[in-house]
Parts: C-alpha cells; sequence; structure tokens
C-alpha cells in the first residue's frame, strides 16, 4: 500500500451524489450500446475539447474546433488552433495510458503542450504561482518535490480502495495542488481524471463534463480555494461529483446522447439535411426553409449536432460569425441524404 494518503472528509452530500450518479450510469449504460455511435463519440469528444480548452481562455467555438479536426482551414490564433489539435490526439491516445503511470502522465503532458511550451513532457523548473486577477490563491510546491509528490500521489491512485468517483475527484484536486508542469495541468488534472473514470466505466470516456466545469467556471476556482484553505480535497470532491452528476442527467434526459444522424424520426438533423439537399444557404434562409423561427433552439438542436457529427459545413470556415456564411452538406451527409431518397 501507498503510505501517503490524501487528507478527505467523507460527507453525506458525497455518498449521496455517488448512489445519484451511480444510478445513473446504470441507466446511461443500458443504453449506450444503441445509442452511442463514432459520429456521436467524435461529437461528445469535441465538445470535451473545445470546453477544457475555454475554461484555458481559447476563444474557438464549438463550430471552429470542429472545422480544424476535419482540415479545414479557420481563422484563429496559430497557438489554439494547436491547442485543438494537440487535445484531440492526447483524448484519442487515452485508452492506451494507465493512470498510475509517471511515463503515461509525461507522455500525455507532451502531447497536449507539443509546440506550445518547452518544457512539454517535462515538470517543470521554476516555482509558481497561481493569479486571479492581481491576487496570488495558490502558491505551488518548489520544483525540487513534484518529482517525489506526483510519485506518491501516483502510487496511492494505483493501490487505492476508495471508490472510483471519489478517488478520480481527489486525484484532480492534488494534482492542481502540486501543479508539477510550467503550464497545462488544469487540462492534464482534467483528463485523468476522464482516464480514470473511463477504466471504472468505459461509458464515461465521452461523457463531456468539461462542458458543465465550464458552465460553472466560478465554482470549480472556488472549490479549488476552498480546498487549499481546508488543507484537504473535500470541497473540490463534492463539486466535481455534482459537475458529474448534471453531465450525467444532462446526457440520459437530453438529446446530447442521442444519434441526431440514424435515428429517422425524433431527429431534427434530418430536416435540416433535407432542408440543405443540392443547396447553400445562410442560417436566416435554412430556419425559413425549415419554417424555423427561434435562432437559439435551431443552433443547438439542428445546426451544431449536424456541424459536429460533420454531415454539414461552412462554406467559409476562416470566418464563422460572418452575416454571408452559408452551411451545406458534406460528402457524408450527401450520401445519407441520398440513401433516404
Amino acid at each position: 500500500m501507498s503510505r501517503y494518503q490524501p487528507p478527505l472528509t467523507l460527507t453525506p452530500r458525497m455518498l449521496a451524489l455517488i448512489a445519484e450518479i451511480s444510478e445513473q450510469i446504470g441507466q446511461l449504460s443500458a443504453t449506450d450500446s444503441s445509442r452511442q455511435t463514432p459520429q456521436l463519440r467524435r461529437g461528445n469528444r469535441i465538445r470535451t475539447i473545445q470546453a477544457s480548452l475555454a475554461i484555458e481562455n481559447n476563444t474557438l467555438s464549438i463550430e471552429q474546433v470542429t472545422a480544424v479536426l476535419a482540415g479545414q482551414r479557420v481563422l484563429g490564433l496559430p497557438k489554439e488552433i494547436q491547442e485543438v489539435r494537440n487535445a484531440f490526439a492526447a483524448y484519442e491516445c487515452m485508452p492506451d495510458w494507465k493512470p498510475g503511470s509517471r511515463v503515461d502522465l509525461l507522455k500525455a503532458h507532451e502531447l497536449l503542450m507539443r509546440g506550445l511550451i518547452d518544457e512539454c513532457g517535462h515538470f517543470r523548473r521554476a516555482g509558481v504561482g497561481i493569479y486571479r486577477g492581481e491576487r496570488l490563491v495558490h502558491m505551488a510546491p518548489p520544483p525540487s518535490r513534484i518529482a517525489h509528490l506526483i510519485d506518491d500521489l501516483l502510487a496511492w491512485l494505483d493501490t487505492s480502495d476508495w471508490h472510483p468517483l471519489i478517488t478520480s475527484c481527489v486525484f484532480h484536486y492534488e494534482f492542481e495542488f502540486i501543479h508539477p508542469f510550467a503550464d497545462g495541468n488544469g487540462r492534464m488534472g482534467r483528463i485523468w481524471q476522464t482516464l480514470i473514470l473511463s477504466q471504472w466505466r468505459p461509458v464515461l470516456a465521452y461523457l463531456p463534463v468539461e462542458a458543465v466545469v465550464r458552465e460553472q467556471q466560478d465554482e470549480y476556482y472556488a472549490a479549488l480555494s476552498a480546498a487549499d484553505q481546508m488543507a484537504e480535497s473535500t470541497p473540490f470532491v463534492e463539486f466535481m461529483l455534482n459537475a458529474l452528476n448534471v453531465a450525467l442527467h444532462e446526457a440520459i434526459n437530453s438529446e446530447s446522447l442521442i444519434d441526431p444522424v440514424t435515428d429517422p424520426v425524433t431527429d431534427p438533423v434530418e430536416r435540416l439535411l433535407r432542408a440543405l439537399d443540392g443547396r447553400s444557404l445562410r442560417i436566416s434562409d435554412l430556419m425559413a426553409a425549415m419554417g424555423l423561427t427561434h435562432k437559439a433552439t435551431f443552433r443547438a438542436n439542428y445546426l451544431k449536432p449536424a456541424l459536429i457529427s460533420e454531415m454539414i459545413e461552412m462554406t467559409d470556415p476562416e470566418t464563422p460569425s460572418s452575416p454571408a456564411q452559408k452551411y451545406r452538406l458534406t460528402e457524408s451527409g450527401k450520401r445519407l441524404v441520398s440513401r433516404w431518397k
């Protein structure tokens, strides 16, 4: 057994959340095999990447991230485009990694930060303080202690008999506390928590919990600060368990995990694909052709799922917000529509 034991107080709220999360995982697993297609898994992976990078101030939208990964030219900062490519490569390699391996941890960081910092794949060599505006909120341990602290944490992770939901959250907090890298610590903590959870329940590999964290970003940082002040991970564990619970609830009770291409009855995307058959249209013209009036609903339920599943594409991906932007079927979209005829 590892000698190191991260400090934690188990609370009634944690136990209640674990019970609810476990129940929802059961519901999701029961339907997952029939609902999760490769396009849908890719779509959820794109949502995960976009949200995790947005937490780190990457400004690319879902549409732009989708275009980058489809090999299209996107008007954006080269650094942000590189972050997207790196993150996708890292998440694709995730099934090959062992959570308790320092070698794999460094490999993951090298992939995530390749071409972005000089020290990718290596622990930081300088001290670091975490600031929110002008205020210092966390002084990370000195570089001389990083290797020892990470090895202790990984040894604990490898031998812990705590519930995987608790273990993954505790690891996430402890990792952020150590802050072992010069940059990329936030996205590394999130991908490693996903790795731990996915090896417990594979259905969690594609759950976009990062999107919930992005929506509650202030609370995420507040939970980290509260845990620092208490000198234990309890507030952060409660926050992350709640975020997982919310992500599962949204997945089960929305269309986010229902295949937007192969469901011929309820799928709003089918209507969109049929409306685009043989033509390119602006959003306003496309909505008019479909008899729709609410733009936010159209974007959320029709346009974004079709873009993410790569059934449609922008005619001008370099300027996604252009008033003249039009949308057209991709080759995959054309093939699907032709099968419906």
